[in-house]
């Protein structure tokens, strides 16, 4: 089954309708917009800029920006914030001295800053006069200003500066390993900055996007707002990021065309908001903004009043690709708990899942749930010898191995031991926060960067279901698909999840067009078989549009019905929604 469509687009763009008029490129367009704006605002010869940044926007770029505005005065919000050793004292609870693992931040933006040094601040930027210009994360804290600009960053280009060197916000760790830097950025940074930035949508007079070293993109705040209003009006796509690991495979470079420069290709986030972006294009000029201002401005519209009432404003489901294909196994693994994720880690809902197998050679498999009989607590100290490499663990002596097929769904709920084995194309369908899993053997290997990677076996060993053994594996997990629908050309079967699992999931076996509803929820699919289709309106309310083979896509709740038409040929669409 390689290479059967080369279709996938790995740089999906929405058109965004009204505002061509509303975006410059450069430093040049974009100052020369930025000077005509502050002129007419000035009030009494004085006006205020503010320059309000992401934590991971080059500071650097901003100020070349600021600078070329004629200020008479260009002022750095960052002389504000309190000491790196204030810092991290602080926040120590959050960061903890784990490799993997810190706890979420429910601190303010404002932390980070010295409460005597922003007054001084706010008193210097009332008493100056002519242009003042005022640059740094949380400037907003200062003053709205008479000209706000929000300059922002995507969350897979922070994570490439971090592994050339970046620091975190106002931290000397260039040299820390980038699982610390992306402790503190997922944990911490993130977290404040998007709490931060959700108050202030509406205050945006223009947005930069600051994502190509010495390249900004500035769009007027109207044209950004109305940009994400239109992305909840119809189906979308985020655009996926790709990344080699020591278990990847080459499938996705084979059928994607993508990563050809990399050894393999491990691991792909096609639909998962919190790290993706979407491509926003206004004439022919493109902007990339992270998903996640999406979810944060439009919540009810994205979700749905239920799921937004559950949820708040975070996406709960994702989709991702795991590639095992002339790989290897995944690491044996195990997550959290609900009740010990929230306990320990400060996140209200856990990472059930399930693996969704889009391609499969012969004789392959799944590790999943324990044997009849098993000796917990030889078990427990073969874990441990293995992490000190004294054994190799014997992981067919306590768990099951489970052959597979191309089609299969697997349900993984939480508390399930399991992994990918060899050989395999997973779309891997969950619950969102990912970040927690508890390797418990990876089979003797080393990371990328030659540093064996972290195991957590103590975590894993109080999540493990110790009752999940064979018989309820078989009964519960696998070959759980069910006929919703059956008429000529149309074969509707809900494929799971368990019933602990807050997601269900429909696979749609398609000859002919059918209408799905929403159900007040968000709706996340992927077309596993067919060259094309296409998700139409029912009402005339968005243009068709085309998905291909393997593509993720989100149909929002506010879409309330929808048409999958299958294209040249039949089709198979998984689609996975909040269950009521």
């Amino acid at each position: 089954m390689r290479n059967k469509y080369h279709n996938y687009d790995p740089h999906p763009v929405k058109k965004i309708e009204g505002h061509n008029s509303e975006i410059w490129e450069n430093y040049g367009p974009a100052a020369e917009e930025l000077r005509k704006e502050t002129e007419k605002r000035k009030k009494q010869g004085r006006v205020l800029v503010i320059f309000d940044l992401y934590p991971g926007v080059r500071k650097e770029e901003v100020l070349k920006l600021a600078a070329s505005l004629g200020a008479d005065h260009i002022l750095d919000m960052e002389t504000c914030r309190k000491s790196e050793e204030e810092r991290l004292k602080e926040f120590e609870d959050y960061i903890t001295d784990d490799r993997v693992f810190g706890v979420i931040c429910h601190k303010k933006l404002k932390d980070f800053y010295d409460s005597e040094k922003l007054e001084a601040m706010k008193k210097e930027v009332e008493a100056s006069d002519g242009m003042t210009v005022l640059v740094g994360m949380g400037a907003g804290l200062i003053a709205q200003g008479d000209l706000y600009v929000y300059c922002d960053i995507t969350r897979w280009e922070i994570q490439l500066r971090y592994r050339a060197g970046m620091e975190n916000w106002n931290l000397s760790n260039g040299d820390a390993p980038i699982l610390t830097k992306y402790k503190i950025g997922f944990f911490i940074e993130w977290r404040l900055a998007d709490r931060y930035k959700k108050e202030r949508y509406d205050t945006f007079d223009y947005v930069l996007e600051t994502e190509e070293k010495d390249h900004p993109k500035l769009v007027t705040g109207e044209a950004f707002r109305d940009g994400l209003r239109q992305f909840v009006k119809g189906p979308f796509r985020l655009e996926p990021y790709f990344d080699p690991g020591v278990w990847g495979g080459h499938w996705m470079q084979e059928n994607f065309g993508v990563g050809q420069e990399k050894e393999n290709l491990a691991w792909s986030f096609d639909g998962v908001p919190e790290e993706n972006c979407v491509n926003m294009q206004f004439g022919d000029i493109t902007v990339k903004t992270p998903a996640m201002n999406v979810t944060l401005y439009c919540p009810k519209e994205l979700l749905g009043e239920r799921v937004y009432g559950r949820y708040g404003a975070e996406f709960p489901i994702r989709f991702d690709f795991l590639d095992t294909m002339g790989g290897g196994n995944l690491s044996l693994q195990v997550h959290p708990l609900t009740e010990y994720i929230q306990d320990t880690f400060g996140m209200h809902y856990t990472q059930d899942e399930s693996y969704y197998f889009l391609d499969a050679d012969e004789d392959t498999y799944v590790y999943l749930g324990l044997k009849e009989n098993v000796d917990r607590e030889k078990m427990a100290d073969d874990l441990r010898k293995a992490e000190k490499g004294e054994i190799a663990f014997p992981a067919e002596e306590y768990v099951n191995k489970i052959p597979v097929k191309k089609h299969d769904h697997v349900l993984i709920p939480a508390g399930t031991i399991h992994c990918s084995g060899k050989n395999t194309m997973v779309l891997e369908i969950s619950a969102t926060p990912y970040i927690f899993t508890f390797k418990l053997w990876d089979w003797g290997r080393v990371g990328l960067d030659g540093i064996p990677r972290p195991v957590h076996i103590e975590h894993g060993l109080k999540n493990i279901q110790w009752e999940r053994t064979t018989p309820w594996i078989e009964e519960n997990l696998i070959h759980q698909d069910e006929i919703v629908s059956a008429k000529k050309g149309c074969l509707v079967e809900k494929t799971g999840l368990q019933v602990r699992e807050p997601i269900d999931t429909f696979r749609y076996s398609l000859e002919s067009p059918y209408i799905v509803s929403c159900g007040d929820s968000v709706n996340v699919g992927n077309l596993v078989e067919g060259k094309n289709a296409y998700i139409e309106s029912t009402d005339g309310s968005f243009a068709p549009f085309e998905v291909h083979y393997a593509e993720t896509f989100i149909i929002p709740a506010d879409v309330k019905e929808y048409r999958i038409v299958p294209g040249e040929g039949p089709v198979k669409v998984m689609l996975a929604k909040v269950r009521a």
